[in-house]
């Protein structure tokens, strides 16, 4: 079903389309924020993979509490 959808052609037409749409002065700004965000993305999940365990958990209520 997406077997070759990212062709050459293709890019440069998504491109273009982004160019003209967008403007050349804004794509800079536009790949900046998308790029922050990707790596942003990565680093959350990377930090929910490794320390899952350090969660603290809810406290409990005693009796003795009253």
């Amino acid at each position: 079903m997406f077997e070759g959808l990212l062709q050459p052609q293709h890019l440069l037409l998504i491109l273009a389309v982004a160019v003209i749409f967008f403007g050349p002065k804004k794509l800079p700004e536009l790949g900046q924020g998308l790029g922050k965000g990707i790596r942003s993305f990565r680093e959350s999940m990377k930090a929910a993979t490794e320390e899952p365990e350090k969660t603290e958990p809810a406290p409990t209520v005693t009796a003795e509490h009253k």
